[in-house]
């Protein structure tokens, strides 16, 4: 016990105490809010049998060659009666053609066409306001261009969803799988990311869907006004208007395997960075709850790095810092893993760590530029 005596009256104590009082909050978050996901149980949960028809709405600017590839997936969907719109937000590629062409095929595809760059909302606000209004049923599922089913049943899976008082359908937009570190990285983050939605709402405090994947009724969207509240922001379609509408009591996620979507990843750091950089930019305007609660995470996790490093550089009891490190990373990746498994995710564990760390440095990096730049790039 000496070296505890010892360990009080260093001058490194209340870092020490810090560095503990960090660790406990990082394993709270892992074990009674990611662990919701890593946990879901989908025997315990009800689902409907009931088949109501339903409206997928894609947005698409000059998305020919996704189109080419993903849109028969889509239309092509064992479920009794839907259709698709594609809203072609002014391409000046053959998507207009395409369309046409496929509408000849499949009766149940519906196209508004936008013939000039109206800038009434800015980004995907405005065409997808136009889908939502040509669309014809009450239950609406959006995807994008670049989205591929996870099957055929992909809508009737989303759908089950709507339960009672279900308004919003929170899904899974993951990425396809490629060689190259890069897209591990991606899939990592939207890993991730979807840990963090998905827990959160099934812990009933919903705050962000993903627009490749997302569900909601039509009159939820105009009883609430659309986007009007924030349709200055270029982003934001999906997360901020979740964010604005969704509660605990209207709110189901689908992390079922046959209701996944996946979209090509980007295939240069710098296009990823962009497309990273345009997400977290909507993040200051979530509800001060949803701040505060992603907000301690974020800060905890680099305040753990932080201290763990410094208390490191200077020796301070070694064999108790690796202790908490190891208690942490074991936790982490304990939870990473099993909800890779839910989410049919695979390839990257082992470089979870690094990814980590990588993650926090741009996060923080592109934090700070987003004080001193009001636009981001679409």
């Amino acid at each position: 016990m000496a070296w505890f005596f010892t360990l009080i009256d260093s001058d490194w104590f209340p870092l020490i105490v810090l560095l503990l009082v960090v660790l406990i909050i990082q394993l709270v978050y892992y074990w009674f809010v990611f662990g919701r996901l890593a946990f879901y149980n989908p025997a315990k949960r009800s689902f409907s049998s009931e088949k109501p028809p339903v409206s997928v709405i894609i947005c698409a600017k000059n998305e020919y060659h996704n189109l080419v590839r993903f849109l028969p997936k889509v239309l092509e969907q064992d479920y009794p009666q839907f259709e698709v719109i594609v809203v072609n937000d002014a391409s000046d590629d053959d998507t207009f053609y395409l369309l046409r062409e496929l509408s000849d095929k499949y009766p149940h595809l519906n196209v508004v066409d936008i013939k000039e760059n109206l800038n009434f909302f800015t980004g995907k606000k405005f065409p997808l306001s136009l889908g939502i209004k040509s669309a014809k049923h009450e239950l609406l599922l959006l995807a994008d261009a670049d989205c591929v089913p996870a099957g055929p049943h992909w809508i009737s899976s989303m759908q089950s969803a709507f339960t009672g008082n279900t308004e919003i359908v929170l899904g899974y937009g993951a990425y396809i799988a490629q060689p190259g570190l890069l897209n591990r990285l991606i899939r990592f983050d939207t890993l991730q990311v979807a840990m963090q939605y998905m827990s959160l709402a099934l812990s009933g405090m919903p705050y962000m869907g993903v627009g490749r994947n997302l569900a909601y009724h039509r009159s939820l969207f105009y009883n609430s006004g659309g986007f009007v509240k924030h349709y200055k922001i270029i982003s934001g379609d999906d997360d901020l208007f979740i964010n604005q509408v969704a509660r605990k009591s209207n709110t189901r996620v689908q992390p079922d395997p046959a209701a996944f979507t996946y979209s090509k990843p980007k295939q240069t750091l710098g296009s990823w960075l962009r497309q990273k950089r345009r997400h977290l930019s909507t993040g200051g305007f979530y509800k001060f709850k949803h701040k505060v609660v992603l907000g301690l995470f974020s800060f905890t996790q680099l305040l753990f790095f932080g201290l763990l490093i410094l208390l490191a550089v200077y020796k301070v009891e070694p064999i108790l810092l690796g202790a908490v490190f190891v208690i942490r990373l074991a936790t982490q990746l304990f939870i990473t893993k099993k909800s890779m498994r839910r989410m049919n995710e695979k390839g990257f564990l082992l470089w979870i760590p690094f990814f980590e760390l990588f993650l926090l440095v741009v996060n923080v990096i592109l934090g700070f530029r987003g004080l001193f730049s009001k636009k981001t790039q679409w």
